[in-house]
């Protein structure tokens, strides 16, 4: 887990924004991108958790490679 180094710009005494370091910013995109790529991939396999599957051997032996 990253650590954030926010600072916060309040109104009428209540925090309206959050500001953080620009490097930070993109850190914490870059997590949220893998994140997000995570969550498809278990949903992929999952849906594909009963589909039928091929050895390489037997890959191989069908695209006659050696």
């Amino acid at each position: 887990m990253m650590n954030l180094h926010v600072n916060y710009v309040k109104k009428n005494g209540k925090k309206e924004f959050a500001v953080i370091p620009y490097e930070e910013f993109i850190e914490l995109q870059e997590q949220l991108a893998d994140y997000e790529d995570l969550r498809e991939l278990r949903k992929a396999k999952a849906n594909e958790a009963d589909a039928p599957t091929v050895s390489l051997e037997e890959a191989k032996k069908r695209l006659n490679i050696k």
